[in-house]
């Protein structure tokens, strides 16, 4: 029987907390670029926040860009502005203007774009400047994220969210802070979510297909985020982990 020492079992104990080191690491040594895509209320947001938390990585939304241009009243923005106030999406040219003027802030960073792109005029835009590392795809189903926005209520001076099958308020319509009413923004009413759904199913479909054709597509499928998290997590490291390593062979 092979007995260790104590500072092998130390050593062995550590070896996992290193390897996780390792790989952040790497992921700042040989910058990393991921876009992430999945249909309103499918946890992009959440997802969003534990890949930087977990690997580092610089978090770029275009739904953010768009509200910082719009409020601070830029050239951008008031065009910006112009087309969302007569219901209209905002031209390719115009988000791509924008996000690539972004990113040239990021150009030493890893990132995580989220939103952007939407159209594969997009997507070959952002081509043409960065290579794409890996996109990921959370494929939600439609009736599970159907139930979960028309059940989200609002408290509309604080923003406290409420969720009448998993967070209800204490009093039903009530906010559990001020007393005062709830309210459920148009975008989570249940006609206008199956709206939004179809409309991203349409736009998007080609741009899933663009990038499963690149060979940068990983899918993920599940019906709750702390689920599908965890295989999110897993894939990243292991795909930072084989870059380092077709890297270290280039250069053998």
């Amino acid at each position: 029987m092979k007995l260790h020492s104590n500072s092998q079992r130390k050593a062995s104990f550590k070896y996992p907390c290193f390897l996780f080191y390792f790989i952040l690491y790497i992921m700042v040594l040989r910058l990393f670029r991921a876009v992430i895509m999945g249909p309103p209320g499918s946890g992009k947001g959440t997802v969003s926040e534990r890949i930087v938390n977990s690997f580092g990585l610089k978090h770029l939304s275009s739904g953010d860009v768009l509200r910082t241009n719009i409020k601070a009243k830029t050239e951008v923005g008031l065009l910006v502005k112009s087309y969302i106030d007569q219901g209209q999406l905002v031209s390719d040219d115009v988000i791509t203007r924008l996000i690539l003027h972004d990113l040239k802030g990021l150009e030493q960073c890893s990132w995580l774009l989220d939103g952007f792109p939407r159209t594969v005029t997009q997507a070959e835009c952002l081509d043409t400047v960065y290579q794409i590392d890996t996109v990921l795809n959370l494929n939600v189903p439609f009736e599970t994220i159907k139930e979960r926005l028309s059940s989200r209520w609002i408290h509309l001076g604080s923003g406290r969210v409420y969720n009448t099958n998993f967070n209800p308020p204490k009093i039903p319509g009530l906010d559990d802070v001020t007393g005062e009413p709830l309210i459920q923004r148009n975008d989570d009413k249940p006609e206008t979510v199956t709206r939004r759904l179809k409309s991203y199913e349409t736009q998007t479909r080609p741009v899933l297909e663009y990038y499963r054709n690149k060979g940068v597509l990983e899918t993920f499928t599940g019906t709750e985020t702390n689920k599908i998290w965890p295989h999110i997590q897993t894939f990243l490291c292991s795909k930072t982990s084989d870059g380092d390593q077709k890297a270290a062979a280039g250069k053998a």
